[in-house]
C-alpha cells in the first residue's frame, strides 16, 4: 500500500521549466527524502504528487492508479507543511479531527481516532489547548497528528522542521522516524538540510536545477557521489574539490607544482577533472613527506567532538577534519596527505563521476 511511480514528470510555468523529466519508483512503506538547494524543484515535485500542482507532462501513479487528474483528497495522501497551518480558534483535538468531521465520520468514532492519534504523537495532555498555547514542537506534532488521523497510504512532508530551533529539530527527527516505523506508511520528505536527510532516509533523492542527480541510500550517496554537484553538496564540511588534468602516468596536476598520485587506470591521460577528497579522509603529515601538499592554516573550526582545520593551498581552500585537539593556528605551515583510494574524480566536462576499475567491478557484482 502506498507505492509511487513517477514517470518523466515535468513542470513548466510558461516557458520556464522547473522540473525536467523526473523518473522515480518509491516502494510501499519506504521513507524517501528529496534533498537539494532552494529552487531545485523538490517542493514542486512533492506538490505534484499531492495534487496541489498540475503536471505539465508525464505521469504519477499511486498504488498502480494514475492520479494525474485526481483531486488531492482523492489520492490517499496526507501532507505536513512547514508552517503547520493550524486553525487558531480550534483546540488540539478539533484540529486533529477536523478532516474526519468534514468527511462525516460519526462523533464517537472521531473521538476514538483523535484520542488514539494524540497518544501516538504524545499530545494526550494537550487536547483542550489552542495552538497559541503550544510550543513549536507541539504545534508540529498537531500537524502530524492531523495527517495521521486520516490513516493515509502516503505521508508527504514539505520541510516540516525548518521553523524549529536546532535542539528541537533533532528531537523531532527522532520522533518522525519512530512514527514511520510504527505506522509503516510510505513517506516522502523534502528538505534542504543534509543532516536531516541522512538521518531520516531509507533512500535519498538529490535534486539540482529541476533534475535528479542521484538516488541511493545515504551511505551510497555519501561514499560514492554520482556527480560533482552531489560531492560538493552532501557532507559537512563539504568535500574538497580541486581542478586539474591527468598525465600519462596517472598523476593529477592542478597547477605546475602540484602532483597527486592516482590509482592505476583511474582516468585517461589528458582528461580534465575535478579531484575530490572528504575532509575526514585527509590528514596532516610531516612537511616534506613524499606525496604531501604544502599548505597554510587559514582558520580552525571547533565543533566540540571534533574540529575542522581549513587550509590554503596557493589560494585553493582545503579542509581537514580531526577527531583530536590541535595546537594549529592561522598562519602555521602544514603538509596535507591522503590515500589514492580516498580520491573521487569527476569529469570537468560532464560533472559525472569517473569510476575506478575496482568500483566498476564491485558495481557489476552487486548487480
Amino acid at each position: 500500500m502506498g507505492s509511487i511511480a513517477i514517470r518523466n514528470v515535468r513542470k513548466a510555468y510558461a516557458k520556464n521549466t522547473v522540473v525536467h523529466g523526473v523518473d522515480l519508483d518509491i516502494a510501499s512503506g519506504e521513507f524517501i527524502v528529496i534533498l537539494g538547494p532552494s529552487g531545485c524543484g523538490k517542493s514542486t515535485l512533492l506538490r505534484m504528487i499531492a495534487g496541489l500542482e498540475e503536471i505539465s507532462s508525464g505521469e504519477i501513479a499511486i498504488d498502480g492508479r494514475v492520479v494525474n487528474r485526481l483531486e488531492p483528497r482523492e489520492r490517499g495522501c496526507a501532507m505536513v507543511f512547514q508552517n503547520y497551518a493550524l486553525y487558531p480558534h480550534m483546540s488540539v483535538a478539533e484540529n486533529i479531527g477536523y478532516a474526519l468531521k468534514v468527511a462525516g465520520v460519526p462523533k464517537p468514532e472521531r473521538r476514538a481516532r483523535v484520542a488514539a492519534t494524540a497518544k501516538i504523537v504524545g499530545l494526550e495532555a494537550f487536547l483542550d489547548r489552542k495552538p497559541a498555547a503550544l510550543s513549536g514542537g507541539q504545534r508540529q506534532r498537531v500537524a502530524m497528528g492531523r495527517a495521521i488521523v486520516r490513516e493515509p497510504g502516503v505521508f508527504l512532508f514539505d520541510e516540516p522542521l525548518s521553523n524549529l530551533d536546532a535542539k528541537l529539530r533533532v528531537a523531532m527527527r527522532a520522533e518522525i522516524r519512530r512514527l514511520h516505523r510504527r505506522l509503516g506508511a510510505t513517506s516522502v520528505f523534502v528538505t534542504h538540510d543534509q543532516i536531516e536527510a541522512m538521518t531520516l532516509a531509507d533512500r535519498l533523492v538529490v535534486m539540482n536545477g529541476g533534475r535528479v542527480e542521484q538516488v541511493g541510500t545515504p551511505a551510497d550517496v555519501y561514499n560514492r557521489p554520482a556527480s560533482r554537484f552531489v560531492a560538493g553538496f552532501v557532507g559537512s564540511p563539504a568535500m574538497n574539490l580541486l581542478e586539474g588534468v591527468v598525465d600519462a602516468h596517472d598523476v593529477f596536476l592542478y597547477d605546475r607544482d602540484r602532483r597527486v598520485a592516482l590509482s592505476p587506470g583511474h582516468a585517461k591521460a589528458g582528461a580534465r577533472v575535478a579531484l575530490g577528497v572528504r575532509p575526514e579522509a585527509a590528514r596532516f603529515v610531516e612537511p616534506g613527506t613524499p606525496g604531501s601538499l604544502a599548505a597554510t592554516v587559514d582558520f580552525v573550526e571547533e565543533l566540540g567532538a571534533g574540529r575542522v582545520v581549513h587550509t590554503d593551498l596557493d589560494g585553493l581552500s582545503f579542509a581537514v577534519a580531526l577527531a583530536t585537539t590541535t595546537a594549529l593556528k592561522p598562519g602555521d605551515s602544514v603538509a596535507v596527505a591522503f590515500a589514492p583510494e580516498d580520491i573521487h574524480l569527476y569529469s570537468a566536462d560532464t560533472g559525472l563521476r569517473i569510476e575506478r576499475p575496482a568500483e566498476i567491478l564491485a558495481s557489476v557484482r552487486a548487480d
